[in-house]
């Protein structure tokens, strides 16, 4: 067979390999779109004016803002300056006093974003299914979470602990409380503020969780001297 031909139709072959791995990878992404779990799955509508931490003291009910855009290729970035920084920043009118309401709607940069008041069916609140399950960016992303924590009468000497992916930051009252920087998994209980009070009335429980690539989620609870978790509370979203 001339060389010409063995040429062509080796770069005939080499097309419909293209043609056939790129028809694949379409179908890979269009079933992955498609298999995408609705944001259903991992949250609740509210339902009560109140609710209790669960058994183990894990805050369920959010106020959670649609992601606002932070690209990060990597998250080894996330030191404390770079953190404070990103976290100091502000993104939209309210940022650090205002406790929103369902369906409020803030300007950041050109975007308009969304606050969603929602119960997590898990003791984790998967940032990353909330921003799938809305159909928004889930990667590179800055999150913000607020809540507030009803006391009956004053509690001394508590720690807020954390555990997020990745990074966060958390403030009480408006006060900074706690800071996990680097680049982290989610574990219950991974990073604990110093002792705090909880007073009698409303407590304002803000929160900041950063992502580049990964899975971003996110868990709080309130624990006592012993470690132990403190339920004595409720929890609403005003």
């Amino acid at each position: 067979m001339p060389i010409g031909t063995l040429i062509t139709n080796f770069i005939i072959m080499r097309i419909k390999l293209f043609v056939m791995m790129a028809g694949c990878m379409a179908c890979l992404c269009g079933n992955a779109q498609k298999q995408a779990p609705g944001l259903d799955v991992y949250f609740a509508q509210p339902s009560g004016q109140t609710m209790s931490p669960d058994g183990e003291g894990f805050v369920h009910r959010w106020l959670l803002l649609e992601p606002i855009s932070k690209p990060n290729r990597s998250n080894t970035v996330f030191t404390d300056t770079y953190l404070k920084a990103a976290f100091d920043t502000v993104y939209f009118k309210g940022q650090f006093t205002d406790v929103p309401k369902d369906g409020q709607k803030v300007k950041v940069g050109e975007e308009t974003l969304q606050w969603h008041a929602l119960d997590s069916k898990l003791y984790n609140v998967k940032l990353f299914r909330f921003a799938t399950g809305l159909e928004k960016q889930m990667y590179g992303v800055l999150f913000w979470a607020v809540t507030v924590i009803n006391c009956s009468e004053e509690i001394k000497n508590v720690r807020l602990a954390v555990g997020s992916n990745s990074a966060s930051m958390w403030w009480l009252n408006g006060e900074k409380t706690l800071l996990l920087s680097g680049d982290r998994r989610m574990v219950r209980d991974d990073a604990v503020s110093q002792r705090v009070t909880l007073k009698k009335g409303k407590n304002i429980l803000r929160g900041a969780v950063i992502n580049g690539p990964g899975m971003s989620d996110f868990c709080v609870r309130f624990i006592d001297e012993k470690g132990q978790p403190v339920k004595n509370y409720s929890v609403s979203f005003k």
